[in-house]
């Protein structure tokens, strides 16, 4: 019996490999590749040295390859140390800050009853609606305003809080039955202890899914970062590439060694949280 049985799941399998199956996963390969190559391309530039003799595109990934670009890069001389510790001071900073209080306002809203709870959702989903380019001017004025123009503050700070995350947090929210809060209150736990001991426990799925998204949206971020840094040794990676590329025009490896260096980070990052990324695209697509 077993062995028909493996036979009939064998033969379902088969059936449905079908023409339409096929072709998505060949256009899946091929926008696959179309996303890999210019990685590859700019890891196997960064290991040549600009003395090599390149008469071609093809030489480039013919040995011989060095580490010596990312050597002089990373042992100083350079300002791309200071602005590698500055996208990760930053973007760890914005991801802890946005967490909490993303996930506090969106227990409020979801949870506790109050005047104007409603009048809060929906001015968060009227943020939705305003892009972040047309409050970068007051954005800018207000920063300037209180001395936080060319400090780590103004950096973070204008990032701590979305609309976003907080309709994804606040819809997962609601979702949690009122019955476990009912009992945390029984027993005695006040508002802040049901959020830490009730709430967080049971939203990590959507915690984890805003801190991701948060921390590859604040790494990748530039116009802010860019009217807000005044000095060299305040920009971020994506601030200072384009810089550094400019002083470093003639030569094609350096350059393609810095934007190598920036983006290992994010890389090493999805290939960690790859399912929670997929996890929360998924999340964020049903609750958003």
């Amino acid at each position: 019996m077993s062995a028909k049985k493996e036979m009939r799941a064998h033969s379902g399998m088969i059936r449905r490999v079908t023409p339409g199956v096929v072709a998505l996963e060949v256009v899946t390969i091929l926008l696959a590749l179309v996303a890999f190559i210019p990685i590859l391309w700019m890891a196997v530039v960064s290991l040549k040295t600009d003395e090599a003799s390149i008469p071609s595109a093809f030489h480039y990934f013919i040995p011989p390859f060095t580490l010596r670009n990312y050597i002089d890069i990373l042992s100083g001389g350079t300002a791309v140390v200071r602005w590698l510790f500055n996208s990760v001071a930053v973007a760890c900073i914005v991801t802890v800050g946005t967490t909490l209080l993303c996930s506090m306002a969106s227990y409020a809203i979801a949870k506790l009853k109050f005047h104007g709870r409603n009048a809060f959702f929906i001015y968060f989903l009227i943020g939705l609606m305003v892009p972040g380019e047309a409050t970068i001017v007051a954005l800018f004025v207000w920063a300037n305003q209180l001395k936080l123009l060319d400090t780590y503050a103004g950096l973070i700070l204008p990032s701590l809080a979305g609309s976003m995350n907080i309709i994804i947090m606040s819809s997962f929210l609601k979702g949690i039955p009122n019955d476990l809060i009912e009992a945390a209150r029984i027993d005695g736990a006040n508002e802040f202890r049901t959020y830490t001991s009730v709430i967080l426990p049971l939203s990590r799925t959507v915690i984890v899914t805003v801190s991701i998204f948060t921390f590859i949206g604040n790494w990748n971020s530039y116009l802010w970062p860019y009217l807000c840094a005044m000095s060299e040794d305040m920009f971020t990676l994506p601030v200072g590439i384009p810089t550094f590329v400019s002083q470093f025009s003639v030569d094609k490896t350096v350059p393609m060694t810095v934007n190598m260096i920036a983006s290992v980070p994010i890389l090493v990052f999805f290939i960690i949280f790859e399912k929670q990324i997929v996890k929360g695209i998924s999340l964020s697509g049903l609750k958003g």
